[in-house]
This record gives structure tokens, C-alpha cells and sequence, in this order.
């Protein structure tokens, strides 16, 4: 067991050595924390919702989220440590969420893991939201190729990425308004399903028929790996108009099944699209969208055609958890990314830069250029 650290002598750059690793996730509505052994397999992953504080609401409410995180951060990372049977003595480094979410949310998660580090005298490292997504897609499977598309869809992200074997992205295209599951969220608000939305359509849509009402597709141009759902959330809005509440009753798979076959045909004719550009054969599929039925059914099915590889994380790791931001934190320490314990929250941070679009040539052509850079 080690000594307490000599806080008198703490310094804000502590050495990495390979030991489990705590992962401590609090950037909206889930209070989450998980141990990672030395080699990063998963030991324990917890996971609080907070879905009975915000479906009343209809969505999350910033104060009452954060109000929660305080009240169950303790409990939740107590019981990742025993359930993974690791003493808070023998961890290597805690990595914990700093944005982009709720500030007030990461404040919780991102103190707490400051006081851990202080108290134990092991190194910290800040993970960005997205970059944690996209280090589930290797949780399951390590052989995964290194080198592939990942698309991030989430209550608040549809981002397509170019992942290098560095581990290095680059974004590729983005929403320009709603995420796809915000989409889901408005959509099933409008249909009066229950809180949170994606779930809620999912499980109303597999007793529809999706050709039955036909939704908008937003594409753009050819080339583009942009995407918006804005445009189908107002069709959704004045299909509904036109319709009496008997008939809304007898149509709402119908309506649940079109408009959620509409998001999912974009984000996968996309995500295709991208691989193609960047002459890869790898699809990696991430985020809490990435849990829906359908859309796991057309990638996999469109992805066993086409002879390409695809990583569908178990559904325990699509959601917001701990063990992504703890492999990510990881990944960071390993390749010589100093600890910090000065670290803040970053509530609005962005993640990577956006390729501009200048023709169907525009992608490979930046990653080359990022490459040679």
C-alpha cells in the first residue's frame, strides 16, 4: 500500500505507471464511474440515470441534473471500486469527463475526480465527451482496425470522424442543426411518447411499417457527410396537424416507424459515404443513438454486403458511461499526454475542425494533407 501523498510537496504533472484506472463520467444525466485494469480490460462499469428526476420535465433540467450528481457521485464510484475489487490505494490515474455538457453537471464529476487525485497523489487526465464515444468502439473488440470511419450519434452529437492508427481524428461532417437524437427526443414529444425519446419510438416503430408515411431525407448534395434533421421534425409537426387524434391513435406506429426509418437511412447513407471518400473499410458506430434496433439492423445488414467491419458496441457501453472516458483517459496517458490537475471544465468545447466540402475529392484529399502535415 502506498503512503498518503505529501500534499505539502503535490505537483500538477504526476507520473503515469500502468495500474487500474477510474473513470468518472457527469456531463448530463447519468452519474457514472468505472475501473479499467492495467491492460484496459472493463472490471466494473456503473451507470445512474436520472430519468425519473427529468421525464416530468420532458428533458433535462441543468440544476436538477447537477443537484443529482452531487447526491450520488460517493455511491457511484464506491461501487465501481467494489464491485471491480480494486482498492482506491491501488489506482494508477482517474480520468473524468471536461466537457463539452452542463456545467454545473461537469463541475460535480470533474471536482470530485480532482479531490481523488489530490488525496492519493495519482496523476488525472480531462476527457473530452466525444473523444469518450469514441473509445467504446474498441472496448469490446481491441482488434477493431484503428484506422476507420466512426459516426457519433447522441442526445446532442451526429459527427462523422476520420480515425487514424494514431488514434488522431479529424471531423469529417457534422449536424447543422438538431442531433439525431434530439430528433428522436422532439419526435416523441410530438407523438406523446414517454421520456427519454429514442427508446420510446424504437420500441413504438417495431409494430409499424416504415414505407407506410414516407418522411423528408435531408442529403444536401452528393458528397456531403453533412447532415440536419430539422426539416423532418417539421414534417413529422404538420403530418400531424393533418391528421384528427382517432386517426393519430391509429397511426402512431406508422408514424413512429417512417420517421425514425428516415433518420436512420441518412445516418447510414452517410456514414457509407464517408467510408467511400476515404477509401476505408471500417465503420465504427457510437453513442447513445447507436443502441437503436433499426439502425443497428441496416448497418449490419448493409455492412455484411459490402464486406466491411463494424463495431456496434454492447448497449451497456453506447450510453453515456464511465468506461469509455476511462479507455480514452488511457489511450491519452499512453501516448504521453501530461496529467493535469489544474484541469477545468469545458462546457462548449469542440472536438477537432471540420473539413470544408470542395468537391467529391475533399476528404482524401485532407487526410492526405493532414498526413504529410
Amino acid at each position: 500500500m502506498r503512503p498518503p501523498p505529501d500534499q505539502s510537496t503535490f505537483q500538477p504533472e504526476i507520473q503515469w505507471f500502468p495500474r487500474p484506472i477510474l473513470g468518472i463520467e457527469s456531463s448530463c444525466d447519468e452519474t457514472a464511474a468505472a475501473v479499467l485494469n492495467r491492460d484496459g480490460a472493463v472490471l466494473s462499469n456503473v451507470v445512474s440515470s436520472q430519468v425519473t428526476v427529468h421525464e416530468k420535465f420532458g428533458g433535462v433540467v441543468p440544476e436538477l441534473a447537477a443537484r443529482a450528481h452531487l447526491g450520488t457521485i460517493d455511491l457511484v464510484v464506491n461501487e465501481a471500486l467494489t464491485t471491480a475489487q480494486v482498492s482506491k490505494r491501488t489506482l494508477g490515474a482517474v480520468a473524468v469527463t471536461q466537457g463539452p455538457g452542463l456545467a454545473g453537471a461537469l463541475l460535480v464529476g470533474v471536482n470530485y475526480a480532482k479531490a481523488l487525485s489530490y488525496g492519493l497523489g495519482i496523476p488525472i487526465i480531462g476527457v473530452n465527451h466525444l473523444r469518450g464515444h469514441i473509445a467504446s468502439a474498441w472496448l469490446a473488440d481491441p482488434t477493431f482496425p484503428l484506422s476507420c470511419i466512426v459516426l457519433v450519434v447522441s442526445g446532442g452529437h451526429t459527427h462523422l470522424y476520420h480515425h487514424d492508427a494514431d488514434g488522431r481524428c479529424m471531423l469529417l461532417g457534422r449536424t447543422r442543426d438538431d442531433a439525431a437524437g434530439e430528433a428522436f427526443d422532439k419526435g416523441a414529444q410530438m407523438l406523446g411518447l414517454e421520456y427519454p425519446g429514442g427508446p420510446a419510438v424504437d420500441r413504438v416503430a417495431r409494430s409499424g411499417d416504415p414505407r407506410a408515411i414516407s418522411f423528408p431525407r435531408f442529403h444536401r448534395s452528393k458528397d456531403s457527410l453533412e447532415f440536419s434533421f430539422s426539416g423532418l421534425k417539421t414534417a413529422l409537426l404538420y403530418k400531424l396537424r393533418e391528421m384528427d387524434s382517432q386517426l393519430q391513435s391509429r397511426q402512431i406506429a406508422d408514424l413512429a416507424a417512417g420517421y425514425q426509418e428516415a433518420i436512420v437511412q441518412v445516418l447510414v447513407a452517410k456514414a457509407f459515404a464517408a467510408l467511400k471518400q476515404s477509401n476505408l473499410s471500417a465503420l465504427a458506430v457510437v453513442g447513445g443513438v447507436s443502441a437503436n434496433s433499426r439502425l443497428r439492423t441496416v448497418l449490419s445488414e448493409r455492412a455484411a454486403r459490402e464486406g466491411i467491419s463494424l463495431s456496434l458496441p454492447p448497449l451497456a457501453y453506447c450510453t453515456d458511461n464511465a468506461a469509455m472516458i476511462a479507455s480514452a483517459g488511457r489511450q491519452l496517458l499512453m501516448r504521453g499526454e501530461q496529467p493535469n490537475s489544474d484541469l477545468d471544465i469545458r462546457p462548449t468545447e469542440r472536438f477537432m475542425t471540420t473539413v470544408e466540402e470542395n468537391g467529391p475529392q475533399s476528404v482524401s484529399k485532407k487526410i492526405k494533407e493532414k498526413a504529410n502535415s
